[in-house]
Formats: C-alpha cells, structure tokens, sequence
C-alpha cells in the first residue's frame, strides 16, 4: 500500500531533515521502510539501538536512516541538528513520531531551516480507490464502520476494530500522555473522550464539560489541547475575519478515528468529511507551504453550514453533509451571497441524482471524497 505522501517525502529526504508526525499506529513507520529498498530504522525504545544512536555507529551505506521516538532523547532537537549540520543528507534522515514533533514544530528552535515537516493522516476515500477493489460506497461504509487507521480497515471487521479502538486509546493515555504531560486524572480524560464522542458536530462549551467532569474551565481547555497534541480529537472553529472573534468562540470537535464517534451515521459521517477536508488542507500545507484552515459558518440567526475551507485566508470551499435528504440547504444559499469565492457543495450519503442550483452543487458523498483536492 504505498501512501499519498510517499512520493513528496522522497523528494525533500534529498534536500533536507523530514519530520514525518501523524497519529499513533496511522502507519508513519510502515511508510517510512517501504520509501528506499534499503533503510536503517533506529527506534529509541530499544536499548539496543538506544546506544547506536547514541554512539553515532549506525551505517552510512544505506538509503536512508530512520529514527523513530528519537522525542525521548534528552535535547533530542540540537542532536539531530549536530548529526544534519556534520553530514547533511548522506544518507538522508526520517524522523517519526507524534506529539513531541508538532511541539517541534511550532516552537521555533535551532532546526528552523533543516526541516521539512509532514503529517500523515488515516486512509481516506480518495487513498483507498488506489488500492482497494471494492466499490466506492463499499470503501465508504467501511470507512464509517472501522475508521480508516490501517490494521482495523484492513481487517474490515467492526468487532475487530472495537478491540483495536480500545487497546490504542489505552496506549495514547498512558504511555504517550504521560510523556508528554504530569496528568494524574486520566480517568476524568477518558470521560471526557466518551462525551466529545457523542457531539461530534455540535459546538463545545468548555463550562458546560467543567460541569460535567467536576473540574474548572481551564482544566478542560488544557485536556482538550493535549488531546489535539495526541492527535485523538482537532478543532474546527467557526469563521470569522476577525481571527480573536473565531479563536474565542465556541469549537466543534472531530476524530481522526472516526469509526469512535458514538452520535449516531449522521455524525460519522460529518466527522468522515471534516477528517477527509483536514487531510486535504494538510497534505497542501506541508507540500506548498500554503496557510490553511478549517471553519464552520453561523450567524446569529442560527443558519449554518458545516464547512468552509480556507487557503491563504481566502475561503475556498463551502461544504454542507447531509445522510439522506436531497433537498438545498438554504443556508448555504444565504452564505454563498457572502463568501462568492468559496466554491459551495451539499454532498450526500444516499444521493438518488447530483444536482445544481444558482450555482450549489449536489453530488453524491464518495464522488466528492473520491475527487477531493484544493489543488
């Protein structure tokens, strides 16, 4: 299964450091073996690669040298900048892992430079046509069912991809969690999750959950940010062109995994589109360099749509998702007047026809995934 990102990943390993980040068990090692017929993969768990890594002995004969949870070397950035500064690209560096390397990221340090950074998301609709002979509204369905992280969408099974569900996010919060923040209450966390689970789609009020949980408002703002920083759950803010406005008022909350939201198809599959956008503007962002975002649209009258794209502060794309019904919405007729740039789409799960309307598309949901790009 080779993955969308492969091929811009080969091309920048020759030029500089990559910094491969992504989900727990997305398949960033997987990808990362399969780019050269011959690699070295150093894991830092390993105490027997620990000291190689450590001793500087791996060989320089090979393709590429991978290092993965290098994050839990002490001062792991300005190791990797004096090993990049000495011997550049020969052979060329991949370093993987999650958490720590989106802290890398954004705070700005001695690697600025040295990096290119990509982020690998689940399997979407449009990755999983390449290599999978069933129909689209089978790679769909199964999408929706097991959630498109590759062991469970490959089995294909739901009770299988239960157990896995639940043996990962175990994982997450008491291995990576840990090593990334001093969390004592992790029962209250996986509470949390359990909730946000079931309003996929619907705004958060931070003081409504603190209610729930017991706990203060700061508290769950920092739990919700952890979780981001685990790549569990991402936010979608609503659009405004004052950036404080949009950062201050309430966020929807989406899974990478979307196979874990409890709130019905209907939210699944709001969640399978958010996820399949934010993948979209990702891949752009790490390959172009492009600024992007994803929003929500509401007024004060209530009307709503479910998704703007937005490149470069220019809104693109206007998405509204619906399970059945094949009429317009008429919000987004009403935003459309607005926002005239922003090319605008109602897709539907069981869409009889495609549509249009004043210049409002209607298609059908695994068209549009299966032909998603921003590009």
């Amino acid at each position: 299964m080779k993955r969308y990102i492969e091929k811009d990943i080969t091309r920048d390993l020759r030029r500089k450091l990559v910094l491969l980040a992504g989900p727990r068990q997305v398949g960033k090692t997987t990808l990362s073996k399969q780019l050269f017929s011959s690699c070295v993969y150093l894991n830092y768990d390993s105490s027997r690669d620990r000291r190689i890594i450590l001793d500087g002995e791996w060989p320089r004969q090979t393709e590429l040298v991978i290092f993965d949870e290098l994050h839990k070397m002490k001062k792991w950035k300005s190791w990797i900048k004096g090993v990049f500064d000495t011997e550049g690209v020969n052979p060329p560096l991949l370093v993987t892992g999650s958490a720590r390397l989106e802290t890398a990221r954004k705070g700005g340090d001695s690697l600025a430079g040295r990096f290119f950074y990509y982020r690998l998301h689940p399997l979407s609709v449009k990755e999983c046509v390449d290599f999978c002979d069933e129909p689209l509204s089978g790679i769909v369905d199964k999408l929706l069912t097991v959630g498109g992280f590759p062991e469970p969408y490959l089995n294909g099974t739901e009770g299988y991809a239960k157990r896995w569900r639940r043996t990962h996010l175990d994982t997450i919060l008491r291995q990576d969690l840990l090593d990334l923040e001093r969390v004592r209450d992790i029962k209250s966390i996986e509470i949390m999750i359990e909730l946000l689970r079931s309003r996929v789609g619907s705004m958060i009020s931070c003081s409504s959950l603190a209610n729930d949980l017991q706990v203060s408002g700061h508290t769950v703002k920092h739990w919700l940010q952890i979780l981001e920083n685990l790549y569990v759950i991402f936010p979608v803010r609503p659009y405004s062109q004052k950036i404080a406005r949009s950062i201050l008022k309430e966020a929807k909350y989406y899974f990478y995994d979307c196979g874990a939201v409890t709130g019905g198809k209907g939210a699944r599959l709001e969640n399978m589109v958010a996820l399949e956008l934010f993948k979209e503007l990702h891949y752009l962002e790490d390959t172009t360099g492009s600024k992007v975002s994803l929003h929500y649209l509401r007024d004060k009258q209530m009307r709503e749509v479910d998704f703007l794209a937005v490149i470069d502060d220019k809104p693109v794309m206007m998405v509204e998702v619906k399970e059945s019904d094949d009429s317009f919405a008429r919000s987004i007729f009403h935003f459309k007047s607005f926002l005239p740039a922003a090319k605008p789409h109602q897709v539907v799960l069981n869409l009889r026809r495609p549509k249009e309307k004043d210049g409002v598309k209607m298609v059908a949901i695994e068209e549009f995934l299966k032909n998603l790009s921003f590009r």
